[in-house]
């Protein structure tokens, strides 16, 4: 899609080289209203895109772009700022119950948000943020407000959008309302430049959205190469987790909600297990990670899928883990599985991939993207159990494809680093200051 602004980092051919003359912004405040960037990622509403906003705050700062970011107080007693690295610093912002209050109750709350967000500009100089960058449709109104008020730019990423997740729901999931349709529409049209992750997601903006391809900028986003590596090995990481050495481990790593379909790798082993009943005493697999959205109205009901499908001996459930324990976790599964509904890029696949892991996942959104197929992984159309139990009989016959899978996926994905992902943010952001300055010459003749 060689229309769109950027791509990697890369600039097409629509991009006018000179932009690259006009400076950097300084300082820039961006905006996660209903997940901070502190919280423990795979519980609740905190998952990708919690690691991308760390993740790029970081790298933004080391190349000297200072990032201040926004979040609703989710406990009392928080202090106001907190430095997250040098460079990045994140603000509690007041905004509703510190607890108890769900995704979809916070539309009531941004107007409160937006006060406090007023409030911390209101107690610096005229000029102290450059741009404004927002996360998610919810951060995406306070940041059309804010970017207003301060006569600076907007570049929004959606990250999920309704339109794209309603076209696919899982079974028994809740649609998205109409009314963040409506919002995100809002936002699309407001911003000056929007960021996805992959070509299809801004085709995705310009089909249903109706985005001006010019403003649409395709930056992948990164993994943490330092961490995610295939470390001392898949041995090492088993004995540490204390897992069997030679046992098929196919492991679920994420938010356990139906859009992430982790229903479909337990019905996929009840499959391989009808199928082939001698793997039963050298198959274990271990679903990481809590209940999140929809998923929390029945906490438990993964464990109740497991017991009646009878394999709950063969599965073993494990809270969210921190970012170097995932490492392990990665390093010590025969494969990763991500067989969900939508997905705009599917950072778990880059970190599993890094980490030395080859991928099974859902042919969805930015997966194919992620996982290169027959090469890094498998990507397989559809959600049908069966198509997931054929290929986990694949890995089972064929202990060597773990390991020749694994090296490739490790190659693959350092083409992913955080600092190509800042390098071209940063460079959308000076797209964005170019064009509004001269949007705003332009308005006063």
């Amino acid at each position: 899609m060689s229309q769109y602004i950027g791509r990697l980092g890369r600039r097409s051919p629509a991009a006018p080289p000179r932009l690259r003359l006009h400076r950097r912004p300084r300082r820039v405040a961006m905006l996660s209203v209903h997940t901070s960037p502190l919280h423990q990622p795979g519980t609740g509403d905190a998952g990708g895109m919690n690691v991308y906003i760390v993740e790029l705050a970081r790298r933004l700062a080391a190349i000297n772009i200072e990032v201040e970011i926004f979040t609703r107080a989710t406990a009392g007693g928080l202090p106001p700022s907190v430095q997250l690295a040098p460079g990045v610093l994140v603000r509690h912002v007041d905004a509703g119950p510190y607890e108890g209050l769900a995704k979809e109750e916070l539309p009531a709350q941004l107007c409160a948000f937006t006060h406090g967000v007023m409030q911390a500009w209101a107690g610096h100089r005229p000029g102290h943020y450059d741009l404004v960058h927002s996360h998610y449709w919810l951060s995406g109104h306070v940041g059309w407000l804010a970017a207003q008020r301060w006569g600076v730019p907007l570049v929004h990423a959606m990250h999920t959008m309704a339109k794209v997740k309603n076209a696919s729901l899982a079974d028994g999931d809740t649609p998205e309302p109409a009314a963040r349709v409506i919002g995100e529409t809002q936002i699309v049209a407001a911003a000056d430049r929007l960021i996805a992750n992959t070509d299809e997601e801004a085709g995705e903006l310009v089909r249903h959205y109706d985005a001006d391809p010019a403003k649409v900028a395709v930056v992948h986003p990164g993994v943490n190469l330092e961490r995610f590596t295939p470390g001392d090995g898949r041995a090492a990481a088993r004995a540490r987790l204390g897992l069997p050495q030679d046992a098929l481990i196919p492991l679920f790593a994420g938010r356990i909600q139906p859009l992430k379909a982790p229903d479909v790798l337990l019905r996929a082993v009840a499959v391989l297990l009808d199928r082939h009943p001698e793997l039963r005493s050298r198959i274990l697999v271990p679903v990481v990670g809590g209940p999140s959205g929809s998923g929390l109205a029945k906490p438990e009901g993964l464990q109740k899928l497991a017991a009646r499908l009878g394999i709950a001996d063969v599965v073993r459930f494990r809270p969210p883990v921190d970012q170097d324990r995932l490492a392990d976790w990665f390093r010590a599964a025969s494969v990763l599985v991500m067989p969900s509904y939508s997905e705009s890029f599917g950072l778990v696949a880059i970190e599993a991939q890094a980490s030395g892991t080859p991928v099974l996942a859902a042919r969805v959104g930015g997966l194919p993207v992620a996982v290169r197929d027959g090469r890094t992984g498998v990507l397989v159309q559809g959600h049908d159990p069966a198509a997931y139990a054929r290929v986990l009989h694949d890995f089972a016959a064929d202990p060597t494809l773990t390991d020749r899978m694994g090296a490739a996926a490790a190659a693959h994905a350092r083409a992913f680093g955080w600092e190509a992902s800042a390098a071209a943010t940063a460079e959308v952001y000076t797209a964005a200051l170019h064009a509004h300055r001269r949007r705003v010459r332009s308005l006063h003749g």
